[in-house]
């Protein structure tokens, strides 16, 4: 398993760099394998990756009719609200490209679930479960490529520190009481997260350096580190500007031009 920090000057480059990266491991997988998964984050740098790969004059090498979309967390509000991701996702990017709507697997709300996050979680599992292939090994696709953020206190998708989901061995699990609003959220647990061929993780900002150094750290425990816990099955990339960087050994890591 290979795990490399690439580093970057400043959020920006972070954005533009992941989503030339992204179009590229579309493409590539798409040609190898005649589709792609990949699983979305939120978050001001997620959706940022999104616009610059809607802005790139590349975008239209991907097939996207060819591109099955995922989240790694959702929160439960209503359809539309600003704070869902898929509402970020689809503004960004999904709503300009020509994907197949049926590919766009946005997890279920309170309107579809009954207002019942526990059915809502089960309900993205069965959706999960539909889309795995024998060669997945699980009840669940491997991702060709999952987008990450990381918090402050290191939590990835809605894994926080200290809280039950960490425990959780079905593939989506529900949160309530999560410590930063909304407080109730559907989330991927480990093992589905685990199941991504690539895992890349995003950090932009001082503030999240501590966490970034936890997350790399040798014997870090996924239940307090829950970003420790993550890592792609061929290859973990953490996606870091200066900042973000700024607490790691001297020397670790490379620098992205």
């Amino acid at each position: 398993m290979i795990v490399d920090v690439l580093r970057h000057a400043d959020p920006r480059a972070v954005a533009e760099s992941t989503a030339a990266r992204l179009i590229t491991t579309l493409v590539e997988r798409i040609d190898s394998r005649g589709r792609a998964h990949l699983c979305l984050t939120g978050g001001g740098i997620g959706t940022a990756v999104l616009a610059d790969v809607a802005r790139s004059p590349a975008r239209d090498s991907v097939d996207w009719s060819r591109v099955d979309i995922w989240w790694g967390d959702e929160r439960y509000l209503p359809e539309g609200d600003a704070d869902r991701n898929e509402t970020g996702a689809r503004a960004a990017l999904i709503s300009l490209v020509p994907i197949t709507e049926a590919r766009v697997h946005a997890m279920p709300g309170p309107w579809e679930s009954g207002s019942d996050v526990d059915v809502a979680a089960s309900m993205y599992a069965a959706e999960l479960a539909a889309a795995a292939r024998p060669e997945d090994h699980g009840p669940y696709p491997s991702m060709d490529v999952l987008l990450l953020g990381i918090g402050p206190d290191a939590h990835v998708a809605s894994l926080f520190p200290g809280q039950p989901a960490l425990h959780d061995e079905r593939s989506v699990a529900a949160v309530r009481g999560a410590p930063k609003p909304p407080p109730t959220r559907i989330t991927l647990t480990f093992p589905t997260l685990n199941a991504a061929r690539e895992t890349w993780i995003l950090a932009a900002g001082v503030e999240k350096a501590g966490a970034v150094r936890l997350a790399l750290s040798e014997g870090a425990g996924r239940f307090q580190v829950p970003a420790a816990g993550v890592r792609g099955r061929d290859r973990t990339l953490f996606l870091v500007d200066e900042e973000a960087a700024s607490k790691l050994p001297a020397g670790m890591g490379r620098p992205v031009a």
